[in-house]
């Protein structure tokens, strides 16, 4: 008896400094985001026998892409859809990029804060639960937009970063990728007390251990989903560790080494990424300098989101570098925080399809061909003076050749960019 009244204080102070630290969080200092008027997004019903219980917004813009991409989007504690699509700018990019996000919305009869269940049992294994309500929207999805299979991602923050890590663990033959914000590892708890012990310590299992909970979660032991992974160096509600532990999960999932395969800083944020043997990257890093618990925004150099309370302005905005990530601006690309890296992974990303088609027999080669040359922006007749000649003229410079000439003159092009960044006369 004892012991149990022990367990019973220990969850109540778990769950008072929980929401005493949601509670200063939600205020932020900042006024929270209006909600608009008229919401961007529309309710789908009738999407499965939803044993999670669970609503299911979507925002599809006017002029979808050919074989559109579709991103899930899971909102925060405290959050609803709406809110979520309102801080994130997630169908603001759809507009510009083409594809259709949904947005899973969280009840007050599961949970009263508008947390996913992603620490409970009945909701985190596949087949039941939130999590096959989720499955069953995309499925929804699919079939009444006409969604590319191959290019289904999900994302989310806080709770939502949690379930997120659940649906990718639990169904990864859906989700080419996924985005972890602020979020915590696959099978972190297995009840409230649980949840509350892994948002606020720093222990963790092994990474064998944590791998072996994502092969645990399914059969599936084909190709894993690429993972990036974001957190706040001030967070004081889901503790920082939680982003290594999640990078460490899928390392071991994905067998790469724990060193990483290259490190960038953008500004005071670190970046590391962990290619595979094709060079691809596979899992990815941002421990974002100084901010406390929440989405990270640039809202003065993009259009994207909207800051308050869990979504901070930073300089470095989430919402779009995941979309580049993803390769979802591959039709109209948006600018870059690393060009060279995201434009590289475009393109190994299609490696496997280009060892399809050279173990396949003519006809389907014929099948598989134009998508890869599409993707690869296979162009062999193009002249290398006019793509040049373009290049310095988009950049409001003269061509160090004219356009068409059958030469191109190096020395030229050298004195024409010493010149452009000041260092020549």
């Amino acid at each position: 008896m004892a012991g149990l009244r022990a367990s019973l204080d220990r969850l109540q102070k778990l769950r008072t400094a929980f929401e005493r630290k949601l509670s200063g969080a939600d205020r932020g200092g900042v006024s929270r985001p209006r909600r608009p008027e008229s919401s961007r997004l529309r309710e789908i019903s009738g999407f499965g026998s939803n044993p999670g219980g669970l609503r299911m917004f979507a925002y599809a813009p006017q002029q979808l892409g050919p074989d559109p991409a579709l991103v899930v989007a899971l909102h925060g504690c405290l959050q609803s859809a709406s809110i979520y699509d309102h801080g994130s700018g997630w169908s603001e990019l759809a507009d510009q990029q083409g594809f259709v996000v949904i947005y899973p919305e969280q009840q007050a009869a599961n949970n009263p804060k508008n947390c996913f269940s992603w620490f409970l049992p009945g909701d985190i294994a596949r087949g039941s639960g939130e999590a096959l309500s989720i499955r069953q929207m995309v499925d929804k999805a699919v079939l009444e937009f006409g969604i590319d299979r191959a290019r289904v991602f999900v994302t989310g923050l806080s709770a939502g970063g949690a379930m997120a890590s659940v649906m990718l663990a639990t169904y990864p033959e859906v989700f080419a990728g996924g985005a972890i914000i602020a979020g915590l590892p696959y099978g972190s708890a297995s009840s409230v007390q649980e949840a509350f012990e892994a948002m606020f310590s720093d222990r963790a299992p092994s990474a064998r251990a944590l791998g072996d909970r994502v092969r645990a979660a399914s059969e599936h032991r084909g190709r894993w989903p690429s993972v990036s992974v974001w957190h706040g160096s001030a967070d004081t509600i889901v503790k920082p560790s939680n982003a290594a532990h999640i990078v460490s999960q899928w390392l071991n999932v994905h067998g790469l080494p724990n060193h990483p395969s290259a490190q960038e800083q953008i500004g005071d944020h670190t970046r590391r990424v962990w290619n595979d043997a094709a060079g691809q990257t596979r899992i990815e890093s941002f421990s974002v300098a100084g901010i406390a618990h929440g989405l990270p925004l640039d809202t003065s150099r993009d259009c994207c989101g909207a800051i308050g309370p869990f979504f901070l302005d930073c300089g470095l905005s989430s919402t779009h570098h995941i979309a580049q990530f993803w390769c979802l601006d591959r039709d109209h690309p948006l600018p870059r925080v690393s060009v060279a890296e995201v434009a590289a992974d475009c393109r190994t990303a299609m490696l496997p399809r280009v060892n399809d088609v050279a173990a396949a027999g003519p006809e389907e080669q014929d099948t598989v061909r134009p998508e890869i040359e599409a993707t690869l922006g296979a162009q062999p007749s193009l002249n290398p003076n006019d793509v040049i000649a373009a290049a310095f003229q988009a950049a409001g410079l003269s061509a160090p050749t004219p356009a068409g000439s059958k030469r191109i003159d190096p020395d030229a092009i050298i004195a024409a960019a010493l010149k452009a960044a000041g260092l020549a006369r």
